[in-house]
Parts: structure tokens; sequence; C-alpha cells
């Protein structure tokens, strides 16, 4: 008896160690041409897609068998000679693919834990984005018919009440799922969507040690440290650019007792409508000890046009730039991705607001001023 149940136990384990290990992807892709290639990329440590491996579409159909993956990862599909492409979670399960030609990105995928969630979160993204874009055009109904502002602010608060329950909606699904590559990408969507950096850093060092470790993670990790260093009660970085003479101006030669760093463009209609009252306060209290240095995202080939800008709109104090549009590095630095952006500093370099406008600018100037 003890030699036939050792037996068992062998054989067990020789089925075990023959298992196949990795993943296969499986695609229904009938109305594909035969012969078409499908390709499987997968991004990088720069978070750049590289291709893993490829098959050809035979009867309608693609099967590929790719390696084990230690970590889960954001994965691409290609088709050739389509636009478009699928994205999905690469783990070791087999994962199923129905393509759809006219509409690559809206194919159906299943298979895995890690897609069966990543797709019910893009669920949820889709249906949010389908009630704020009607509630915006309500809006746009209301503002040419009866103007009404009493419905257009209840509009606005009910957008306000959406966008707050897909913040606790992210932070519940990354706090029930610290070990799934998918918490992630969610806590990725809420650092780009404004989230206070300390939420996103707490629920980040929540996740698991093998969910950090992967390329998207750390990414996150670099840009939420950056982002530290520019949160109100952080000394502000210190930079140096030329500025439209080619003189090299360094933010510490540029403090008041109250600075403000206005990231702005020439091409930028917000940050020029803004520019009036960033000036009235300039000249109000320039002589109480407010500088301002403004740096701007120009493009390279448009000096020109920034340099016009300066004097249309009276921008008398210390301008600088790179000429490197979204590239800049000093808005890299501050983690600037959308202009206008400002930074209040008080006289020791110590970042004290942010991105305030008008009135509520004045105010924090003024208070600042009179400490």
């Amino acid at each position: 008896m003890k030699q036939f149940l050792s037996l068992i136990l062998l054989v067990s384990i020789i089925a075990c160690n023959n298992e196949k290990k990795g993943y296969s992807i499986t695609g229904d892709a009938t109305n594909i041409e035969d012969g078409k290639m499908v390709y499987i990329s997968e991004l990088d440590s720069n978070l750049q897609p590289v291709k893993k491996d490829s098959a050809a579409i035979k009867d309608g159909n693609f099967t590929i068998d790719l390696p084990e993956v230690t970590q889960s990862n954001l994965s691409i599909l290609n088709i050739e000679g389509i636009n478009g492409n699928v994205i999905f979670i690469s783990e070791n399960e087999t994962i199923d693919f129905k393509v759809y030609k006219d509409s690559l990105q809206t194919s159906e995928v299943t298979g895995g834990k890690e897609n069966k969630l990543f797709f019910s979160y893009l669920d949820h993204l889709k249906e949010l984005n389908k009630k704020v874009m009607n509630l915006r055009m309500k809006g746009r109904e209301i503002m040419t018919t009866s103007r009404d502002t009493a419905k257009l602010a209840d509009l606005g608060k009910e957008e306000g009440a959406l966008k707050d329950n897909d913040m606790t909606f992210k932070k519940q699904l990354v706090q029930e799922n610290p070990n799934m590559f998918v918490s992630v990408l969610v806590l990725t969507d809420m650092a780009n969507l404004g989230a206070q950096v300390g939420e996103v850093n707490e629920l980040y060092e929540s996740l698991s040690n093998d969910v950090k470790n992967t390329p998207i993670a750390k990414s996150l990790k670099e840009n939420l440290d950056k982002r530290n260093a520019v949160e109100v009660g952080s000394k502000a970085p210190d930079f140096t650019a030329p500025n439209p003479e080619g003189k090299e101006i360094s933010l510490n030669e540029s403090l008041g007792k109250v600075t403000l760093i206005d990231f702005w463009a020439a091409w930028c209609k917000p940050c020029r409508a803004e520019n009036p009252n960033v000036v009235r306060i300039y000249e109000k209290y320039h002589d109480k000890g407010f500088n301002i240095l403004g740096v701007s995202l120009d493009r390279e080939n448009q000096k020109d046009k920034w340099i016009q800008a300066i004097a249309d709109d009276k921008l008398t104090w210390n301008q600088v730039s790179n000429l490197k549009f979204w590239q800049d590095p000093i808005a890299q630095l501050y983690g600037v991705r959308a202009i206008p952006a400002q930074f209040i500093l008080d006289e020791n370099g110590v970042i004290v607001a942010r991105n305030l406008r008008g009135d509520e600018l004045e105010a924090k100037i003024k208070e600042l001023l009179e400490k």
C-alpha cells in the first residue's frame, strides 16, 4: 500500500512539474483577414512599449503563448493595418480576446483576476464620463436658452458630487486590492486628477512590495516624490533659466518678502486673461516686498511671441524661459501639467499657497505682507 501511495505521489509531482508555465492569449478575429499579424507589447522600465511576441491570424483566430510573468504589467495588443489597440493586464492566466476590427479599443477581454478588475474599473470610468458629459450638455442648453444661474449652479454641484463619489470609489478599490497591479493604475489616475499627495502616498504605501516593484508603480512613486517637494510647506526648489536677453536668472535671487512663481505662456488664453489681475496686484504690493518670477512654457521657435506678450501685457517683473513647451525642466521640477499655475512663497522661500486667482490671490499676498 505504501508503495502504491508513493507511486501516486510521484505521478502527481511529475504532473505538476509538467504543467505549462506562463500565460496564453487566444483571440476571435473572425472579421479580420487571415495572415494579419497580431502583436503583443509590454511596458518596459521607461514606460515604453516593447514587443514581446506575435502571431498571424488563421481561420479567424490567433493564439500566442508567452513566458511566465513575475509581475503583472500593462500590456498592449495591436493588429497589423488596424488603427487603435487593446489594453490589458499580463498575468499567468489564459486571456481571451474578441476583437472588433472597426473599433479595436472596444474589443472584449476576459480571463484572470487582474483583467476582471481592470475592465470593471474601465466600465466605471465610462459610466462616470457619460454622466458628466450629460450634465455638461444640459449646461450648454441652459446657456443658450434661459441662462438660469440657479440651474447651472445645481448642475455644477451634481458634477462635483459625481467626482467626489468617483474619488471615494477609487480609494476603496485600492484599499480592498493592495496586492493587485490595477491599484497602481487607479492611484496614478488619482494623482493626475489632483488628489492630495499625502492621501495618494498613504494608499501607495499600503500596496504589496510586488506591486510597488512594477515599472508603473516606480514611476508613480517618482512623481509623488517630486510633487511632495513642491507641496505647501515645502521649500521651493531653486532653479535658473535665461531671461529674454539671455541673462541667467535664479529663483533665489528673485525672492522678496512674498514671491509668486507664475507659470504661463503667450499661447495660453487663460494665462493672458489673468495677467491684468496679476499686474494690478504687483503694482499695488511690489513696493511692500512682493516679487514675481514669470516662467514661460513657450516654444523654441516662438520666442518673439513670448517677448511680445510680455510687452503687450505689461509684465515688468523678471521673466525666464527655456522655450521647451511642456518639456520645460522647471515645469517638470514643479510638476506643472496645466497653466496658469502659481506658487506663492514666503520670505524663506517656503511654499505657502498654490494656484490662487483674482481676489483670493490678492488677499493672500496682503495677509503675508502684513505678518
